[in-house]
């Protein structure tokens, strides 16, 4: 395997991982050069291809909350709702690097940045590390952490989109996925929670056995047909702390498999239902609906005006961590 980041956005660019015969192929969305994230069609789109997304991932209804009795008000980039941190979220920050070797066949890479007090109307100034580690058996590891000056909210996570047949290789549809757990959150007509956590069975969104997701897409379910495919919020099984498995991805013609394991207590998939095909990756192929599923391991949207959801406050002295890993692998035809 091998691994390319960007320092602009955290961008993981490309993550090249062998089928089953020992064939290399970039599983991740994204372009050869910085000038695809730079040009015009990419900032008019953009669907943040491999980035680090925050302050805080996800929408937070009509860009507003109330912290300590304090109300504050961040930009709204995806009216009527602030989405991903803004307008210039974490995604369009050029980010410190600095190498990592860990001596053990791991290596990485590890960037830092702050965000300051007001940013996007966020409060608190907010410094960041995210490490990327790849081992020596496959597994893609994101660490997140961050510390606050002043009370304030956060949510990070990896926006990487994946096709595991290949980037520009065409859908995803026929890939098979399993995600473990027995609720996702209900969504108004503009994709933020109502407040409801609804059980997945005799839906579409339940993948607690693996399914292909085009089969499980054409079910007939009034909030994918409004989607077009999935951008829901599961929430994950668990007994406690620390990483749980919370999907994986299989694609039977190039025997590749994606574990997702994390310490969040959701899942976000998204199948890319608003790609139209104007962009066009390294390989040179459009990037159409469903050309790759992100899963986007974080807490919930909108939690910050929802006391029932798992808290996003972060406060002074304490410590923001959590991780996701991607582990790679492959399995016979």
């Amino acid at each position: 395997m091998s691994v390319s980041i960007l320092t602009l956005g955290g961008i993981l660019q490309e993550v090249c991982v062998p089928d089953r015969d020992g064939r290399g192929a970039n599983v991740t969305l994204g372009f050869a050069g910085l000038a695809g994230y730079t040009g015009d069609a990419y900032l008019a789109a953009n669907p943040y291809f491999g980035a680090i997304v925050g302050r805080y991932a996800n929408r937070i209804a009509g860009g507003r909350f109330t912290l300590d009795g304090t109300a504050h008000a961040v930009t709204v980039n995806d009216p009527p709702n602030a989405l991903h941190g803004g307008a210039r979220g974490f995604d369009r920050r050029v980010w410190a690097a600095q190498a990592i070797d860990g001596g053990d066949g791991t290596v990485g890479v590890r960037l830092t940045g702050t965000s300051p007090d007001g940013e996007e109307g966020f409060p608190g100034t907010l410094t960041t590390a995210v490490t990327y580690t790849l081992d020596g058996r496959g597994a893609l590891r994101i660490d997140f952490e961050a510390s606050t000056d002043a009370p304030t909210v956060v949510n990070l996570t990896s926006h990487a989109y994946w096709n595991l047949r290949g980037e520009g290789a065409g859908t995803v549809e026929a890939a098979e996925l399993e995600v473990r757990a027995g609720a996702y959150a209900a969504t108004d007509e503009h994709l933020v929670p109502t407040g409801a956590l609804v059980a997945v069975d005799g839906t579409p969104l339940d993948f607690r056995t693996p399914a292909a997701i085009g089969a499980r897409i054409a079910e007939p379910f009034a909030p994918l047909a409004a989607a077009g495919g999935y951008d829901h919020d599961w929430i994950l099984d668990r007994d406690g702390p620390g990483l749980v498995e919370a999907a994986t991805l299989r694609d039977r013609a190039s025997g590749r498999a994606l574990r997702v394991l994390t310490t969040q207590p959701a899942l976000h998939v998204y199948t890319g239902n608003l790609l139209d095909g104007t962009l066009r990756g390294a390989s040179g192929g459009p990037y159409g609906p469903r050309s790759g599923v992100a899963f986007e391991a974080q807490h919930l949207p909108d939690s910050p005006n929802h006391s029932a959801f798992p808290s996003t406050v972060l406060r002074p002295g304490e410590r923001y961590r959590h991780a996701t890993v991607y582990a790679f692998s492959t399995f016979p035809g």
